[in-house]
């Protein structure tokens, strides 16, 4: 295969799989030797087993980081204070992508970033929606209410409010708090669900000090 036919089919993807190569009279171990070749000399980057995103110059689209964590872990999601600081609940930048997913904990570190992924039951695997990440590139990413409570469970003694305070959550009038209690009663955890109460608490301390005279 030729850099330029790899081009004509990767197309505007911003990350893609050594099966989207595997047609015709290909082998899997060819195609292998032949992604090893470029990355060797600088035209693709290896982002894990099996996955690949164009290098620069040659990227038509510059992939966004949750677009790149989804493919990475299928079933996966965006959530915790990656999610939150993209929604703006949370005032800080937060450098690493974290998701959620029924698969086991994994990290990568990337020329694209660094993406981890946490490990919860397929029953907590809910309250995410398809959102618009421009450039044409969508991604999977939590609710606000959803990203809390994820981060709630996977985070020890996060449900403290002294915790809950620190992270300076803002936004919060936007905040559905009948959701945020709905998905802690779900999950039957009473961690979650005294997060939840003080998280209630703090977006109604923050609605008093905001009202006008």
């Amino acid at each position: 295969m030729r850099f330029e036919s790899l081009l004509r089919v990767v197309g505007d993807e911003p990350v893609f799989p050594t099966g989207l190569l595997l047609a015709g009279a290909l082998s899997r171990s060819d195609v292998e030797r032949q992604l090893s070749r470029w990355v060797s000399v600088g035209r693709l980057w290896q982002l894990r087993r099996g996955w690949y995103a164009l290098a620069p110059p040659y990227q038509r689209v510059k992939p966004h980081p949750f677009a790149v964590a989804n493919r990475l872990v299928a079933g996966s999601y965006v959530s915790g204070q990656s999610a939150l600081a993209h929604l703006g609940l949370i005032p800080e930048h937060v450098p690493v992508v974290t998701s959620v997913a029924s698969a086991r904990p994994a990290r990568w570190q990337t020329p694209l970033g660094t993406f981890v992924f946490q490990h919860r039951k397929p029953s907590a695997i809910h309250g995410f929606r398809l959102v618009d990440l421009g450039a044409g590139q969508k991604g999977f990413v939590a609710t606000a209410e959803k990203a809390l409570l994820d981060l709630v469970a996977l985070t020890p003694g996060a449900d403290a409010p002294r915790y809950l305070r620190e992270l300076r959550l803002q936004g919060l009038e936007h905040l559905d708090v009948a959701a945020l209690s709905r998905l802690a009663d779900r999950a039957r955890s009473p961690k979650l669900r005294r997060a939840a109460d003080t998280i209630a608490a703090l977006a109604r301390q923050e609605s008093e000090e905001y009202e006008p005279l």
